[in-house]
């Protein structure tokens, strides 16, 4: 600092007092600063080649990459005398590029010890059972994801100003810490997930976790590149930690629906508007626990619940307990599904599901159980097998035995037809390939 700060002011004094009492070819302001200049790079590779702390290599690099370059070199008074000496670095490119390796080597050592630090107080807090905080009605456990992106953050921008180049190196590396981290993350939550079952505050702190996902998935699409692997790596990480925490938040609420359901074969579909409303007050009793997920989550969890109970529905339709022979059975039958549907489609959509995609599924086939005509059938199949392209013969052969009116040839042509319609492309939201069929 004080051979710069002097070097800065003595040449200040040559530009503007002495240069002008010299002739030109004297070039006295060339002399004077490479004599500083000199002297200066002297006395930074004699530093360089010390054994130096982790913050003198920094301000080392800063000085030979930021503060004389740009700081001292760039003033406005010396800037353009500068320019005609072409004055070199203060540090050798070989020892400068050792002094980076140095720095980079211990800055990436440094901050991933700290991750792992982090996240063994996470852990530890998880194991306190205590209740996390809540942010806007949201459960979060953000001092992590804080933590771990602000010290990414933080060592990024240090050695970005040193230089571009190094900021940049620091960032591959740094981004490649993520993906381990972020897996050691995953297999402690999974271990957690499965050993803390009888921690009182074990769902709420599930949702944290949750919710902790959303600050690291938000941080790597707006700073890594599409094509980085890195990327891929770390968002499937997130979503493997968001679905595993998914599956536990809903296991109880598909548990007491599945006898619920039983119920629309084991009564033929009589009551079965009952049955429903049922089924959407259980629901609605666990849907109220998952507004602590932050919106993301909130609406990709309801979206689940809306595909199940669609899905379940639909397994029900396919159990061969109903066999109806007559017209009016089968009026009946689909004017019962489609209220269900109705009442089904009503209940997600207030909840807040996105999942529009599966509101046909239901009264397509109501429609083609209320349908008698040959052609019109096959008609409502072609439009569902379009609409939904995963389902297959054994689905819909399944479901045509309550048509028992229908004639073998008849049901072979229907069957045909759908094998003629159905898309080669599996669906983006399979629904069908889902449902077995026994």
């Amino acid at each position: 600092l004080h051979m710069g700060k002097t070097m800065k002011e003595d040449l200040t004094v040559v530009v503007k007092y002495i240069k002008h009492l010299y002739p030109p070819e004297f070039n006295m302001f060339s002399t004077y600063a490479e004599l500083y200049h000199n002297y200066f790079a002297s006395q930074a590779k004699k530093s360089a080649e010390c054994h130096l702390e982790d913050k003198d290599i920094y301000l080392l690099l800063s000085w030979v990459h930021k503060i004389y370059p740009k700081d001292m070199r760039q003033d406005h008074v010396l800037a353009e005398e500068l320019e005609k000496v072409k004055l070199g670095s203060l540090l050798p490119s070989s020892l400068s590029k050792e002094l980076e390796k140095k720095y980079l080597d211990s800055e990436e050592a440094t901050i991933k010890n700290s991750l792992s630090r982090c996240l063994d107080k996470e852990i530890q807090r998880w194991k306190d059972d205590k209740e996390p905080e809540k942010l806007n009605g949201h459960f979060q456990s953000e001092l992590l994801a804080i933590f771990v992106i602000q010290s990414i953050y933080s060592g990024q921008k240090r050695a970005k100003d040193i230089s571009a180049a190094v900021g940049e190196e620091l960032s591959h590396r740094l981004s490649k810490e993520l993906p381990p981290f972020l897996k050691s993350y995953k297999d402690a939550f999974e271990d957690f997930k499965e050993k803390g079952k009888k921690h009182t505050y074990y769902k709420p702190i599930l949702i944290a976790n949750i919710n902790n996902c959303w600050n690291f998935r938000d941080y790597t699409e707006k700073n890594m590149a599409e094509n980085d692997d890195n990327k891929a790596s770390i968002l499937s990480t997130l979503s493997d930690i968001e679905n595993s925490g998914f599956e536990v938040l809903l296991q109880h609420l598909f548990a007491q629906l599945k006898p619920i359901y039983k119920k629309f074969t084991e009564n033929k579909w009589d009551s079965s508007n009952e049955i429903m409303n049922e089924i959407i007050k259980t629901t609605s009793k666990h849907i109220s626990d998952f507004r602590t997920l932050k919106d993301p989550f909130y609406h990709a969890i309801v979206e689940k619940i809306h595909a199940r109970l669609v899905k379940e529905y639909i397994v029900r339709l396919l159990k061969k307990k109903v066999s109806l022979k007559t017209s009016a059975q089968q009026q009946n039958l689909a004017q019962n599904i489609s209220k269900n549907a109705a009442d089904l489609e009503a209940f997600c959509i207030s909840n807040g599901s996105q999942a529009t995609w599966l509101n046909s599924a239901l009264p397509k086939l109501a429609e083609i159980i209320r349908l008698q005509d040959l052609g019109a059938i096959k008609m409502e199949v072609a439009t569902l097998a379009k609409t939904y392209p995963d389902i297959r013969k054994r689905h819909l052969e399944a479901f045509l035995h309550i048509k028992s009116n229908l004639s073998r040839g008849e049901l072979k042509s229907i069957l045909g037809y759908l094998a003629d319609s159905a898309a080669s492309m599996p669906p983006r939201a399979p629904l069908f390939s889902n449902i077995n069929v026994s």
